[in-house]
């Protein structure tokens, strides 16, 4: 395993073991996503750029804009969930509502 692969994976993994084990806020749980998503993102875009197929360029972009799609609706529930429950803790939320 060459040192870029395995500092993606490293971030990536970094990133999932947080949204694992740090689930007190919404904000770090957005956070945690988003830096899997880059990571990703890199991941891809240097593969596709080492194997030097032309097929592959659109890929990364599509995930960019699917991680763009995921922050701003994340944002949008977090002010959301702000405005009707005072913070941000995912413990006082109750998904049983509606």
């Amino acid at each position: 395993m060459t040192p870029t692969n395995f500092a993606f994976s490293a971030a990536f993994m970094l990133g999932l073991t947080g949204l694992t084990f740090h689930r007190t806020h919404l904000l770090s749980a957005l956070l945690c996503l988003e830096g899997m998503m880059l990571a990703l993102f890199i991941a891809l875009s240097l593969w596709s750029l080492q194997l030097g197929a032309n097929q592959l360029l659109t890929t990364p972009l599509l995930l960019l804009a699917f991680s763009a799609c995921e922050a701003s609706a994340g944002l949008a529930l977090l002010v959301a969930t702000t405005r009707t429950h005072g913070s941000d803790r995912l413990q006082t939320l109750n998904l049983l509502q509606c």
